[in-house]
């Protein structure tokens, strides 16, 4: 009954949703779409991941973002004109590598944290993607959070025989950290690919699911406001606005 509950409860968006959403980010703000024309809609793409994980109460993850935006917005903007040479360029880097790389880097948090396996190989099937394409994801999907886990059990133990940043013993962290930490991501990808042939995917049936997926007031409204943005964007591309 626990089972049938948690499937039945339905995130703010649809997968096929924040999946059109990350390509948009990563298109218009990492790729630099549109230049100049797209400012304003690169901006809105910045702060829209960040309404959508503050929604599911994930606040650690946009408070950290919010800050770094306004440093790199404030730095690019107030200090950067006022110098010269390699402060410069050094500035103009970290501030290009914060607002180019962060968005999409919240995206994938939120896509990744709100979004079970079994809704994400469900909206694959639906769009008609190839299993080819939808079990490496469905891999990944379970490979990075288990990562994360592994990667704090590991700090933990670390930090228990004072291996760690300030401690006596910091210049083994690449030692005892990193090392443990590349093998297990080894493992763990070994194991997600054998559970995956284990439940049955890339078989000959077709798989079934209890999960719900369609799209809601939510979702029309996001796509609403991307195809506007992009709308925007052509138009004023071409001289209209």
């Amino acid at each position: 009954m626990e089972i049938l509950k948690s499937s039945n409860k339905k995130t703010l968006l649809d997968p096929r949703t924040k999946l059109c959403l990350l390509v948009f980010v990563s298109v218009f703000v990492l790729g630099n779409a549109g230049g100049n024309a797209a400012a304003e809609f690169r901006v809105a793409l910045n702060y829209l991941p960040l309404l959508l994980l503050l929604a599911s109460g994930k606040w650690k993850p946009v408070l950290f973002s919010v800050i770094f935006y306004s440093l790199a917005y404030a730095f690019s903007t107030l200090l950067m004109p006022h110098c010269k040479g390699l402060l410069n360029f050094l500035i103009l880097a970290m501030c290009g590598i914060v607002l180019r790389f962060m968005p999409g880097i919240m995206t994938g948090m939120y896509v990744v944290s709100t979004t079970t396996v079994s809704e994400f190989i469900a909206a694959m099937e639906r769009m008609h993607v190839s299993q080819k394409i939808t079990i490496p994801l469905a891999v990944m999907f379970r490979f990075f959070p288990t990562v994360v886990e592994e990667a704090s059990s590991i700090n933990k133990a670390m930090a228990m025989r004072d291996i760690k940043f300030g401690g006596k013993k910091a210049l083994q962290m690449i030692e005892y950290r990193l090392i443990p930490m590349m093998t297990c991501s080894v493992k763990i990808g070994q194991e997600l690919s054998a559970a995956s042939l284990t439940r049955g995917l890339g078989g000959p049936d077709k798989r079934t699911n209890i999960c719900k997926l369609g799209f809601g007031w939510c979702d029309y409204i996001t796509f609403t406001c991307l195809a506007g943005g992009l709308a925007f964007v052509i138009l004023r591309a071409i001289g209209i606005l």
